[in-house]
């Protein structure tokens, strides 16, 4: 596994981490939510994604992977359903400081991001500057933003983050020439979700009603336009994470799954960047399209 600084924050993290979305369903079985876990750890992933709104998935971290806490590096994200507190004010942030420091077992937080908020929300300034007393109190080592578009672009130039996440994948890729430039230029963290797009390659025609749906448009447009897109030898899973992990100004991406075969299968197929060419092709078949309806997908 390969390890990298997040940025100027002075965590380090593993290139691939676990999206934690998955093992808060409740369906799922404590015994084998608890077997996925410690393998991830087995297979050197450090970086555990996860919220509020994520089910069971705080609760479980800290119960399955407590003993290790020092090891680990937590992002979690806060905002919104907290009794008593409408969504996005101070007293909600902070309550949900403390649920996640309940709920996950620990003293602190490596990183909390504002999840999705707006932008009238981020430029009001009351929620950040709760997540900036949470810090000063030593609950939070690193604040940070969670979202696409606009708002994270006002996020990265605030300077006010220490750490961003957001979409990037072979058919979400406007961070590249936008904002990704500038965090890393400013020293932040960046944390790279829905690498693989939601893997639309699982679907022989567009599917309808599920979240990949618009990524597997993309993807269809891409490779119809480009039917050499996917190089011989190689699947499009690898070529997607290998895509988004090794874009300059990505810390680490993180992957989904209550699956440990497939987990080490992604682990298995982040080998190192794709060929310059290889790379470039994929940039340029993304170009090829309408900007204006090719922004992240929130």
């Amino acid at each position: 596994m390969e390890y990298r600084d997040l940025g100027s924050t002075g965590l380090r993290v593993s290139v691939l981490g676990l999206g934690a979305g998955q093992i808060g369903d409740a369906r799922l079985d404590e015994t084998e939510v608890a077997r996925l876990l410690h393998f991830a750890v087995d297979q050197g992933i450090t970086l555990f994604d996860t919220a509020r709104g994520y089910g069971l998935s705080e609760e479980r971290l800290g119960r399955h992977l407590g003993h290790q806490r020092q090891h680990l590096v937590i992002s979690t994200k806060v905002g919104y359903d907290m009794a008593g507190h409408a969504d996005w004010s101070p007293g909600c942030i902070r309550a949900g400081v403390d649920a996640a420091l309940q709920r996950l077992q620990t003293d602190y937080l490596d990183i909390v991001h504002l999840h999705s908020c707006s932008l009238a929300v981020l430029q009001q300034g009351d929620a950040i500057r709760a997540l900036q007393d949470a810090q000063q109190a030593g609950k939070i080592r690193v604040i940070a933003y969670s979202g696409e578009n606009d708002e994270l672009a006002w996020a990265v130039n605030s300077g006010l983050f220490g750490s961003v996440e957001h979409s990037l994948s072979l058919c979400d890729q406007r961070v590249i020439q936008q904002s990704l430039p500038q965090a890393s230029a400013a020293g932040l963290g960046v944390i790279a979700k829905r690498p693989v797009a939601n893997a639309p390659w699982r679907f022989a025609a567009c599917p309808v009603g599920d979240y990949a749906e618009e990524y597997w448009w993309r993807w269809d447009t891409m490779r119809q336009r480009d039917p050499d897109l996917l190089p011989p030898g190689l699947e499009w899973q690898e070529l997607a994470l290998r895509f988004s992990a090794y874009t300059p100004g990505v810390s680490s991406i993180i992957v989904g799954t209550a699956n440990p075969a497939h987990l080490h299968h992604n682990v298995s197929l982040l080998n190192g960047p794709l060929p310059d060419d290889e790379y470039r092709r994929l940039r340029e078949a993304f170009h090829r399209q309408d900007p204006g309806w090719w922004g992240g997908q929130v």
